[in-house]
């Protein structure tokens, strides 16, 4: 299989799937049999900081405040004692590079513990970023900032390769990730998927929404990396949502990605879906003359003949303004 070798995040992958954060990926036992099913890689069930915080404000007594120190640290070691657990048990089962995750939004100091996630001999670590700006009185930029602030604060405490997983609310990609390979990142992923509320008309309480990707859902992410790839080509770049067999993988390194997260096809085929993957790539490869996963990567991004205006916005008026009913 020395034809689907990658490079990502500065780590060496068999293939270029990786399974991402999920359910998937909560045990030891289950990321061995993702790697015996052909996976390049896993990255471990997250830890939520989200989570942390909400479990802090049920068990917070106002009465005693001068508690709640004590309380934050031993919550957030708790779950980090989980997780360092997880990663010590994976290491020791699997061989394929195991990478780390921590869901996070604010600079609080708990992000000191990624040294010990770095100890316990992760490969690399993934920053889940992702918020919803709802203050009226937000400073523009400031959750680009945010990442950037976050990505400096882990690199103080870790030399391990730190993978930034983007949400898709940024006005503007190209400088973040710029701005996120000048500061150490060694990856990104585009896109994170985040929770999607949805509402019951009859009951008139709130639900989730759709919770798996659909195949259509690649091309956002195929947009931007094909933008940022051409214009930001020394980080590595992965695809997340909407990968759901080899061609979608096709896609996506076509485009400037050196591998792709993948989850819902999973769920819903089995792990068996990887080596049908890995299959398809390789068809694909063979079909056109390519030994490498390097030959093709990029090779349609924005530098590509009609990269320019395929990525960019005029194309609507080329495909749609005939259109009618």
């Amino acid at each position: 299989m020395d034809k689907l070798t990658t490079t990502f995040a500065g780590l060496t992958l068999r293939n270029p799937i990786i399974v991402s954060s999920s359910g998937l990926t909560d045990t030891a036992p289950k990321c061995l049999t993702l790697e015996e099913a052909g996976a390049g890689a896993v990255v471990l069930k997250s830890i939520f900081e989200e989570q942390i915080m909400q479990e802090h404000d049920r068990w917070y007594d106002p009465a005693n405040a001068g508690g709640d120190d004590y309380l934050r640290t031993y919550l957030r070691a708790n779950s980090l004692s989980e997780h360092i657990g997880l990663i010590e048990e994976a290491k020791r089962l699997c061989s394929i590079p195991i990478i780390a995750s921590i869901n996070c939004s604010t600079r609080s100091e708990w992000v000191e513990y990624a040294s010990l996630i770095e100890k316990a001999g992760a490969d690399a670590l993934e920053l889940n970023i992702m918020e919803v700006m709802t203050d009226m009185d937000y400073e523009y930029g400031a959750y680009e900032r945010k990442h950037i602030e976050i990505l400096n604060r882990v690199r103080q405490y870790v030399r391990l390769p730190i993978i930034i997983k983007l949400g898709m609310n940024l006005t503007a990609p190209v400088t973040l990730v710029n701005q996120l390979y000048a500061n150490g990142a060694a990856a990104v992923v585009m896109f994170n998927r985040p929770y999607r509320p949805d509402i019951q008309i009859e009951s008139g309480n709130f639900h989730a929404g759709e919770m798996w990707t659909r195949p259509s859902d690649i091309c956002d992410a195929l947009r931007w990396v094909g933008i940022c790839s051409a214009r930001i080509p020394h980080i590595d770049y992965a695809i997340s949502g909407g990968v759901h067999d080899g061609w979608a993988s096709v896609k996506a390194i076509l485009a400037g990605a050196s591998a792709v997260e993948v989850c819902t096809t999973l769920f819903w085929n089995g792990s068996q879906r990887i080596e049908v993957m890995k299959e398809q790539l390789l068809q694909w490869m063979d079909e056109h003359g390519y030994d490498k996963i390097s030959q093709f990567r990029g090779r349609m991004n924005l530098d590509a003949a009609e990269g320019s205006n395929l990525y960019q916005r005029t194309q609507f008026m080329k495909y749609f303004s005939g259109y009618k009913k």
